[in-house]
């Protein structure tokens, strides 16, 4: 058992001094003796006396504690305290289906790192995404990673761990302009005004989601919240809360719209519920008046994802600078070049062509220049 300091309980019970307290967990109690002969005082330090030798027990970190014991007596209470709420529910979600369903009743000594590899093996072959399985793998050195920090294990058996290269990777898809088009094009005023916030002006669901008035200026919204599971929440990370520049056209729609609502007060939701004192779904908003509408052109592969991916491909092809696109979207520059962006094939043939074009001016058509 975890080392826990107690102040236990004393109360006076058919004219006798009772106390109660937890050991090994288990409650105790035991009767002290008559009040006529003892003094509440006298009473409280033999209540004192008895626990001194339990609090002054030493929580001793020992390899045979048992996985899950582990996972909730000492990882989770301190990761939490690390975690924004989205991420403590996520990784909560993920710890719990796929890690503690399996280890929990085994001791902190007995992973070894084959195991755990042969763990990752089973879960790739089982079709995880490369996502899943890697956040897996990251769960798994972590875990061991504070074990080995807290002295309950010499050496963390996931130092090594890899993730599979038969693990399925997702293919990442972007829209074409014309796509986006096609896109605008379907939709009601309210549903292009949430499409248009994401994809030309980069902003997550969450935080479309979660715009109230006042955050609404003339040429840019000011990110300041998030609605994530119907809970109003900070921004994703530090760089998420920003200006969000807005395109003129954007700044029309979001004129019109305003002029539409019902409230536009300064703390009013810019997209509420039906009964106002909320925020529009966004899993219902999508479900039932968007959803069906890019299915019914084509265009049932994209979603919300995909719009901010769109968006700052789509950027990247007009040539605007890497870092304008990153601060649109509030996150770091290489994650807006390697996560996001996408260049369009158009694009890449291009390069070839003008590369191809200048190799040809050095050596000549047909010639082959001998490199020393």
């Amino acid at each position: 058992m975890r080392k826990r300091h107690q102040k236990g309980s004393l109360t006076k019970i058919y004219g006798s001094w009772v106390v109660q307290w937890w050991e090994d967990g288990h409650r105790r109690k035991r009767t002290l003796g008559r009040t006529s002969s003892m003094t509440k005082t006298q009473a409280q330090n033999a209540l004192d006396a008895i626990l001194a030798p339990i609090n002054n027990k030493q929580d001793v970190p020992s390899g045979e504690r048992k996985f899950g014991d582990f996972m909730k007596e000492v990882y989770l209470p301190f990761y939490r305290r690390k975690w924004k709420t989205s991420t403590t529910a996520t990784n909560e979600d993920r710890l719990k289906h796929h890690i503690l369903s399996e280890f929990a009743e085994r001791t902190l000594n007995a992973f070894t790192r084959d195991g755990l590899q042969t763990f990752l093996d089973a879960k790739a072959a089982a079709n995880l995404s490369f996502s899943t399985v890697d956040h897996l793998r990251w769960d798994l050195k972590q875990i061991f990673g504070m074990a080995v920090a807290e002295g309950f294990l010499a050496r963390n058996p996931a130092a090594l761990l890899f993730t599979p290269k038969e693990t399925r990777h997702s293919f990442t898809k972007r829209m074409t302009a014309e796509e986006v088009r096609l896109l605008f094009s379907v939709l009601e005023r309210r549903e292009l005004l949430i499409a248009k916030l994401a994809i030309v002006a980069g902003m997550r669901p969450g935080e479309i989601i979660g715009l109230k008035w006042e955050h609404v200026k003339e040429d840019h919204i000011h990110v300041q919240q998030r609605v994530y599971r119907g809970k109003v929440d900070f921004p994703k990370t530090t760089r998420s809360v920003r200006e969000v520049a807005l395109a003129e056209g954007l700044q029309c729609l979001m004129s019109r719209w305003k002029s539409m609502s019902a409230d536009s007060s300064p703390g009013a939701w810019v997209f509420p519920s039906e009964k106002m004192k909320t925020p529009v779904s966004k899993d219902n908003c999508w479900r039932r008046h968007i959803g069906p509408k890019l299915d019914a052109v084509g265009l049932g592969w994209v979603n919300f994802q995909v719009m901010r991916r769109t968006h700052s491909s789509l950027m990247r092809d007009n040539d605007v600078d890497p870092k304008v696109v990153a601060d649109q979207l509030g996150h770091s520059l290489d994650v807006n070049l390697n996560v996001y962006t996408q260049t369009a094939l158009s694009l890449r043939k291009q390069a070839v062509n003008a590369l191809e074009s200048v190799l040809e001016q050095l050596t000549g058509p047909g010639k082959v220049q001998r490199v020393m």
